[in-house]
């Protein structure tokens, strides 16, 4: 199932998703498509869209359930966090709390290759045992 809202985009774009989804109410568009046009239909509505907001929401085989996509929201971004799709509403709060999670996994990943490195070290002396 996809789910893909509009806000401030033409009628004629609007017209042309009504060939592939039911518009449920003004720019909410709902339908069962294939991968493949869905990926269409994304294109078209992201060429189309110019100064509109679109949002899309599609059922998949992950935690979740969904993934989701955001074109022209100056305001919101889809953030990944441990494999989650979260939106996230931009603000300076949001920023600093994102820059700290930033850091916090690079040290993680930093730590990681670290251990990584001392249980993959050669011990063997230099010999190759032969």
């Amino acid at each position: 199932m996809v789910v893909l809202t509009l806000e401030k985009v033409s009628r004629s774009l609007r017209g042309e998703l009504t060939r592939w989804l039911v518009e449920l109410d003004t720019g909410v568009f709902v339908g069962r498509v294939s991968a493949r046009v869905r990926e269409h239909l994304w294109q078209r509505v992201v060429e189309k869209a110019s100064d509109g907001r679109v949002a899309m929401a599609w059922n998949t085989n992950n935690e979740q359930g969904f993934k989701i996509r955001l074109f022209g929201h100056e305001d919101r971004e889809v953030v990944v966090v441990d494999g989650v799709d979260l939106v996230a509403v931009k603000n300076a709060k949001w920023k600093r709390v994102w820059r700290q999670h930033q850091r916090w996994l690079k040290r993680k990943k930093a730590e990681c290759s670290e251990l990584l490195d001392k249980e993959t070290r050669d011990t063997s002396g230099g010999s190759s045992g032969d």
